[in-house]
């Protein structure tokens, strides 16, 4: 029964890593067609927001939290304006641009603060099972991340904006020749992916050790389960990650790490391999 909770465990915090790492790009990459390589630098502009605000500001970690994803917003809005806004429809563009932008951000935090930063204490406690002692927080961000991605299912989904944003993205001209504002849905949307991506940097923020380069711990991650997700990500972003999740879980609960993610990364490219449009376009299939 211990083994089994363990097994579960893992397997739990794998996929809210996976989702979370993914959610923001799943819009901006997903949705968007932005080849965002800053992805990862959205993510640490919120860590390092929760962790600034946090020890400088002494502000409660929910606040915190909050000011860090309010900080990659308006990060992400101005990126939008004065660079993305151009890249729409240039994906090989969008590759080189949002590579410079990653580096500029990753050595700009290393300028300013340093190799490594204080970080915030994990919040919550442990529970102990048998021999074994679970993070309660852990636990928190595996209901948190399916709850997250649920709310943005509804969002483009089943609301008007959703409709526009989804329009104005696949047939623009069209959308603005019916007077819809292009530019506002462009620059909303993309705001709301930086968000995303801010909100997985706060939320790692108190579990990981902050450096320059902590988004590195999730472009790849986030990558692969978009691209594994399919055309809809929003539909196959949970069966992806859940299947990356089960086959780095009980790699890694047999072997090691190392393994684990090589046979999560093999795996990826049975999924493109096989299922070209992704889980997606495996859902829809069925139906």
């Amino acid at each position: 029964m211990i083994m089994l909770f363990n097994i579960v465990y893992q397997f739990g915090d794998a996929l809210s890593f996976l989702l979370l790492s993914a959610i923001g790009l799943a819009v901006i990459f997903g949705m968007m067609k932005i080849i965002n390589l800053a992805h990862g630098e959205f993510i640490t502009v919120g860590a390092y927001g929760t962790v600034v605000s946090g020890k400088i500001l002494h502000l409660p970690l929910p606040i915190a939290m909050a000011f860090g994803v309010l900080v990659t917003i308006l990060f992400g809005l101005i990126l939008e304006k004065l660079i993305i806004r151009h890249l729409y429809g240039r994906p090989l563009d969008s590759v080189v641009a949002t590579w410079g932008i990653s580096l500029i951000v990753s050595q700009s935090f290393l300028v300013i603060f340093g190799p490594s930063y204080e970080g915030l204490q994990t919040p919550m406690g442990n529970f102990k099972l048998g021999d074994y002692s679970y993070s309660e927080y852990r636990v928190f961000l595996i209901f948190f991340s399916l709850s997250l991605l649920f709310l943005l299912y509804i969002l483009f989904m089943k609301t008007s904006f959703g409709a526009l944003a989804r329009a104005t993205i696949e047939k623009p001209e069209i959308a603005s020749s019916m007077g819809v504002n292009v530019n506002n849905i462009y620059s909303i949307t993309f705001a709301i992916g930086a968000g995303l991506a801010g909100v997985t940097g706060a939320l790692y923020a108190p579990t990981m050790t902050i450096v320059p380069s902590i988004g590195q711990a999730f472009i790849v991650s986030a990558f692969i389960t978009v691209v594994s997700a399919g055309a809809s990500p929003f539909i196959g972003l949970v069966p992806a990650a859940a299947f990356l999740s089960t086959v780095q879980t009980s790699v890694t609960f047999f072997y090691k790490a190392t393994i684990g993610i090589i046979a999560l990364l093999f795996s990826v490219i049975i999924i493109i391999r096989f299922l070209p449009k992704g889980f997606s376009g495996l859902i829809s299939k069925q139906k």
